[in-house]
C-alpha cells in the first residue's frame, strides 16, 4: 500500500479531537483497520468513512461505544442486504426476459 494511502493515527486523532484511547478501543473491538509501519500505526484511507461515521456517532449523537458497534453492525448488515437485493433483481431480469 502506498504511503499516500495512509494517514497517521496520531494526526487523525490530532484532527478531530479524539483522544487516543478511544482510537484504541474501536481498534480494539474490530470498528477499525490499522497498518503498521516501523512501529506506528496508519489509517488506510479506504477506512476514513467508516471511522469518520463513527466519530460522528460517538461525538455528536452521544452514543457510546457498544450502541455504536451495533449501530455499525446494523448499517453493515443493510449494506450486505442492499447489494444483494440488487444481485437478485438482476438475475429475475435475466429470467424474465
Amino acid at each position: 500500500m502506498a504511503k499516500q494511502e495512509l494517514i497517521e493515527v496520531t494526526i487523525f486523532c490530532e484532527y478531530h479531537q479524539i483522544d487516543y484511547a478511544f482510537f484504541s478501543s474501536l481498534e480494539e473491538s474490530g470498528l477499525v483497520e490499522i497498518v503498521v509501519i516501523d512501529q506506528q500505526k496508519f489509517i488506510p484511507h479506504t477506512q476514513l468513512y467508516q471511522l469518520e461515521k463513527i466519530i460522528r456517532l460517538y461525538h455528536e449523537l452521544d452514543i457510546n461505544l457498544p450502541g455504536v458497534e451495533a449501530i455499525i453492525h446494523i448499517l453493515q448488515r443493510m449494506e450486505q442486504m442492499q447489494q444483494e437485493i440488487i444481485s437478485l433483481k438482476s438475475k429475475l431480469r435475466y429470467y424474465e426476459s
